[in-house]
């Protein structure tokens, strides 16, 4: 059994409300009433969202009809050891940074090899325009325009330090100009571990923090809102 360790607990997860950012054309977020203590000695609503809206996991059926399902995830494989990869300075001078192979290494020529096993998240910085949503999606006549991990990287990572998955901060590990979503794809098709649209990523130190992922188990879920703990030592 692995004890964790912690000095502190970390919520990487935003707050879900109708002003989330959503991504363009997915199902707009609801709260609905359905109860209240006035007439019905108890407060219950309804709510309805895209299952890849707000801090939210992605799961293999999304793009693999034969993929497992968000219900398909053991627990085990929902508490992982987390390293971050900091490329906020190159996001700063160009929004459309698409994350390296080099920028894994070089991660590394300072904190070690990345442990296999491990979520490796990549703090880009945009966390801080959550709260303007077009600005966080950053749409234009040429498409989406956010950073994200080059198909090199995911496929070094996966093949050279077999990790779990990658998280990131912004709507989609894949840069916002990849519309094949290939970083996707090849985490997915070993049934890894997507996390996108995480928060508080300045607070986890680049090493020795432990995730623990909260899903809902949609039935046959393609993905679903997450609560994602970092404890960190």
């Amino acid at each position: 059994m692995t004890c964790i360790n912690y000095s502190q607990i970390i919520d990487l997860s935003h707050v879900i409300t109708p002003s989330i950012p959503l991504w363009p054309d997915d199902p707009a977020v609801s709260f609905e009433v359905v109860a209240s203590q006035e007439q019905d000695g108890y407060y219950l609503r309804r709510f309805s969202m895209g299952e890849h809206s707000a801090t939210h996991m992605n799961a293999p059926n999304t793009f693999y009809p034969d993929g497992i399902a968000i219900d398909g995830y053991c627990p085990e494989s929902l508490v992982r050891p987390a390293v971050v990869i900091d490329v906020q300075d190159k996001v700063l001078e160009n929004a459309d940074y698409v994350i390296t192979v080099e920028d894994v290494m070089g991660w590394e020529q300072v904190h070690g090899r990345i442990e296999a096993g491990s979520i490796v998240v990549f703090y880009t910085g945009w966390q801080r325009l959550w709260h303007d949503p077009e600005q966080f999606i950053n749409e234009d006549e040429q498409g989406l325009h956010f950073p994200g991990v080059g198909a090199r990287a995911a496929q070094f990572l996966l093949d050279e330090r077999q990790i779990a998955g990658i998280g990131i901060d912004t709507h989609g590990v894949d840069p916002g100009q990849d519309t094949t979503f290939a970083s996707n794809h090849l985490v997915l098709a070993k049934a890894g571990i997507i996390l996108e649209c995480l928060t508080r990523l300045d607070q986890l130190p680049p090493k020795g923090s432990t995730l623990v992922i909260g899903i809902l188990r949609l039935e046959a879920g393609s993905g679903s809102p997450v609560s994602v703990l970092a404890f960190v030592p």
